[in-house]
């Protein structure tokens, strides 16, 4: 266990999946952008926002089937294995800290609107000082964190808002005359460029161990923060394109406004809405580094964790629960990269979160065809697996299209994982993946139950609020058989009878009798498929559970000839109310729709077990 808190809402979970994707994307780059395309720098952000649409899916079904800090990291160590876990971690890591440390610059940038004659050392000296304020904030805890997250969120969409209602009806047509400046290449690169800045949305993922009702937080969340999002970045490139026009570009050396949003709002409400919006930006600027840190440091953590990194990477402050070391270090390293040139800056953090994108889809086909039982999403993806498939091989247009040097510096973190992984994480590092299985499983149809279904149930168990009660410890320690031929009733007991009467104090026989006595009395065979036979038996404290799958049948009688799933109950008198609360716990478990398809596919007794484990039933603790 991290030792995390489970501190953020639905609220907190919008705000930082919002926040991290309002920032510098839409306050910096749009100018960047209309130099590279044109007004169909419109199209290239809502195509931007298309081309996410299946990481979302993906990661939201990840996210609720394995909401663990490390977010892509976790999703891709378990699917793909350590080695593409390690790239998968790296390029998470730095590509969040590349977005935050583009935000810390856009908060320097601001200040040329205060001081004109700011240089670009000292916008980035500013980046850094928030930086190190920003870290103080998440070294405090994820709550502060969040909390300040929201107020920032909401405070910037209300700006956001004033500015489209406001500027709409100063929108001079004319600006739109030469619509798109180069051909669909252009666009798509264009599109590639801005890809940074929905990559916030997906940023939740990394702290999901920390969100409050995942399985419904998670989802909700990433979706309403896309479409509110997705709607302002639209109309807010929309007004400033049809406001601005050409007044976008600049002269040599930089060729395009830093502040395109307060240079809209100078045109239609003069300097106190240039003001106005300068704040929005700042807002955005803070709630994307306050997101940045806080999503980018769980990263190492769960790296560390896995012992893919050191163990000082995963300390957690026992005061206040935050990975101090890990939001040390990723601060550290964004305050460097806060010094790279803002194209290199931006480009780069696309490439890599294109990547991470790339392995995400894979992830979840992977996790699905592997046959894993435990892997539960709650949200799953639709129209598998076409979406995951066109996703993939479009990112991988795109990232050619980005340009040299952001492949280089690409390439050159996926060497550095790889050469870290083999040097250092494959010799500490035994976690098993779900590749593996699916190897597995397509040269072997009986396979044993693997170390990442024992670990989906356990995270399945933290997801859900599963605490044990005495139910589970009695499941957990049954015999449970699964026999491979049809066979009667009477064959059966003997069978059970064999397992079952060293737990009881009891003969086989006395057992046996006892089974053929209740089954004369009425039949315990509850629907063509069940039956649940339950005895009391003499003695004291003595309580036993056994479960039993037959695929062929077992013949109970001329109505119930093909009984697949057996429930055996045996307790003394004084054990009667736990009696009765075991017949209800199962009676729970069985009502779910799924449950005979599942027990019949269940690949070993474990798996078995786990469906048990793992039903949906209300706990006595």
């Amino acid at each position: 266990m991290s030792g995390l808190k489970k501190e953020l809402g639905l609220l907190s979970v919008f705000s930082i999946a919002a926040g991290a994707m309002i920032s510098s994307g839409l306050f910096i780059l749009p100018g960047l952008a209309y130099f590279k395309s044109g007004p169909a720098v419109i199209l290239a952000y809502l195509l931007a926002g298309i081309l996410v649409l299946p990481s979302m899916f993906s990661k939201a079904e990840l996210a609720t089937a394995m909401p663990k800090s490390g977010g892509d990291y976790f999703f891709v160590n378990r699917s793909m294995g350590g080695g593409f876990g390690t790239i998968a971690g790296i390029s998470a890591w730095f590509s969040l800290a590349f977005k935050s440390a583009f935000a810390l610059v856009g908060i320097g940038a601001f200040a040329s609107i205060i001081y004109p004659e700011i240089t670009i050392f000292q916008i980035k000296l500013i980046a850094v000082v928030f930086c190190v304020i920003f870290t103080i904030i998440n070294l405090r805890s994820t709550k502060h964190a969040g909390n300040l997250q929201i107020f920032m969120v909401v405070g910037l969409l209300i700006l956001l808002l004033y500015y489209v209602t406001k500027g709409i009806t100063h929108v001079d047509n004319r600006n739109f005359d030469v619509f798109m400046k180069g051909d669909l290449k252009t666009l798509f690169m264009t599109a590639g460029l801005i890809f940074v800045s929905y990559g916030g949305l997906t940023k939740i993922a990394s702290v999901a161990e920390e969100v409050k009702n995942p399985s419904r937080n998670i989802p909700l969340g990433m979706f309403l923060a896309f479409i509110i999002v997705t709607i302002a970045y639209v109309l807010v490139v929309f007004v400033t394109v049809g406001v601005l026009g050409n007044n976008l570009l600049l002269s040599a050396p930089r060729f395009y406004t830093l502040t395109p949003i307060s240079d809209g709002a100078t045109i239609f409400a003069g300097k106190p809405g240039m003001y106005v919006l300068s704040i929005a930006a700042l807002l955005a600027f803070f709630s994307t580094a306050n997101a940045g840190i806080m999503a980018a440091s769980r990263n190492p953590m769960a790296m560390s964790q896995d012992k893919l990194l050191p163990s000082f990477f995963g300390k957690v402050n026992k005061k206040h629960q935050t990975p101090v070391n890990a939001i040390l270090f990723t601060s550290g390293f964004m305050m460097l990269v806060i010094f790279l040139p803002l194209e290199t800056l931006v480009k780069t953090a696309s490439t890599m979160m294109l990547l991470l994108y790339i392995f995400t889809n894979i992830a979840v086909v992977i996790m699905r065809e592997s046959g894993i039982q435990n892997y539960r999403p709650k949200f799953k993806s639709p129209l598998y697996p076409w979406l995951q498939i066109i996703a993939v091989l479009v990112y991988i247009f795109l990232i050619i299209e980005m340009g040299t040097i952001p492949l280089i510096m690409t390439s050159v973190f996926i060497i550095s994982g790889l050469l870290w992984y083999w040097f250092y994480g494959s010799i500490r590092s035994n976690k098993e993946s779900a590749l593996l299985q699916l190897v597995k499983r397509i040269k072997a149809k009986d396979l044993v139950t693997t170390s990442l279904d024992t670990e989906l149930k356990e995270i399945i168990r933290e997801r859900d609020n599963i605490t044990k009660d005495r139910f589970d410890e009695l499941i957990e320690s049954a015999v449970v058989l699964d026999i491979d031929k049809s066979v009667s009733k009477e064959e059966f007991f003997h069978t059970i009878a064999d397992k079952v009467c060293v737990n009881i104090d009891k003969s086989s026989d006395y057992f046996y009798k006892k089974l053929l006595e209740r089954e004369a009395e009425s039949s315990t065979v509850l629907t063509d498929s069940l039956a649940i036979p339950h005895i009391i038996i003499e003695g004291e404290k003595k309580f036993n559970i056994l479960l039993a799958r037959c695929k062929e049948g077992i013949y109970f009688n001329d109505e119930a000839q093909k009984v697949n799933t057996v429930f055996v109950i045996t307790g003394t008198h004084d054990e009667r109310n736990f009696h009765l609360q075991s017949l209800a716990a199962i009676a729970q478990i069985v009502q779910d729709s799924n449950f005979e398809k599942k027990w019949l596919k269940a690949k070993n007794i474990e798996a078995l077990r786990d469906i048990v484990l793992l039903g949906d039933r209300r706990r006595k603790v």
